[in-house]
């Protein structure tokens, strides 16, 4: 039997209770449900820790914000586990329902896709390796950044082996489409519809004319050699991944297993898009 397994946001002040609401439903309609080790501990629930594997479930609740959906997708590591996100953020671009109709998604997920009640949006994510060593998957975007503050740093970027240019900047982002309202929207990079399938590489305030971004098929490796003596750091979708030295190569692939997000009736990024902007029609 499989079920429901629940990844929250450790510090909304609500999370416990819908876990625990999301505990009684799946209880009450014969459904597994479990939480990773990490969250139960922190939101003493420990009557359903479990060292379960989150990509056994039906399905995967992420309760929090756009931050608990990409650390969900990584707990799911490249499985197609169906990813529904609950708001209890603030921007919620990747989250699909409020708490509030949370019993009602979960009854239209468990009668099945048939009823044509809820469809799979599958998210571009990307193999990201230092030096041939894989490093991560990132769900947004991989970066290249100073580690040391009131400094650039160089950096050569290549597409597919070969040298595009040297960058004088602050760092460099290699993005997805989802990721192009994260990080890259912030270093003014171009918005991008998230069905479909491109590559973004953004500078963070390079010290050049040159500071356009690029958007480049999603079949053209990127790659980002440290070039200097000043050290850099590389991230992954917000979290530190290791420090970068001179000659180091970080090398960002479209991957091959997607992020699967769960959404109801048609999904309407722009209007998204939007609503979180403020934007008016007139």
């Amino acid at each position: 039997m499989s079920g429901v397994a629940l990844v929250a946001h450790h510090e909304r002040g609500t999370a416990r209770s819908h876990a625990l609401f999301s505990a009684a439903w799946c209880s009450e309609h014969g459904h597994d449900f479990w939480m990773p080790t990490q969250d139960a501990d922190a939101l003493d629930l420990a009557e359903h820790r479990s060292r379960r594997p989150v990509a056994e479930a039906d399905v995967v609740l992420s309760l929090g914000g756009d931050g608990t959906m990409l650390r969900s997708v990584g707990l799911l590591d490249g499985a197609a586990t169906p990813l529904l996100g609950v708001n209890l953020g603030s921007l919620g671009y990747l989250t699909e329902v409020e708490p509030e109709n949370l019993a009602d998604a979960l009854a239209k997920f468990f009668a099945g896709p048939e009823t044509g009640e809820w469809s799979i949006d599958d998210r571009m994510m990307l193999d990201v390796s230092v030096n041939g060593v894989r490093a991560g998957r990132a769900l947004n975007e991989a970066v290249v950044e100073k580690s040391e503050s009131g400094h650039t740093i160089r950096l050569l970027a290549r597409i597919d082996g070969e040298p595009f240019t040297h960058y004088a900047a602050d760092g460099l982002i290699v993005a997805t489409p989802t990721g192009s309202t994260a990080y890259s929207l912030s270093a003014r990079g171009p918005i991008v519809s998230p069905r479909h399938r491109a590559v973004l590489l953004t500078p963070v305030s390079p010290h050049m004319l040159f500071d356009r971004s690029l958007v480049l098929d999603p079949s053209e490796i990127v790659e980002i050699e440290v070039s200097g003596h000043r050290r850099a750091a590389l991230a992954i979708d917000g979290q530190p991944v290791t420090r970068l030295d001179d000659g180091d190569i970080v090398t960002c692939i479209p991957s091959d297993v997607t992020a699967n997000f769960v959404r109801f009736g048609a999904y309407r990024y722009h209007q998204i898009l939007k609503a979180k902007f403020g934007l008016a029609d007139r």
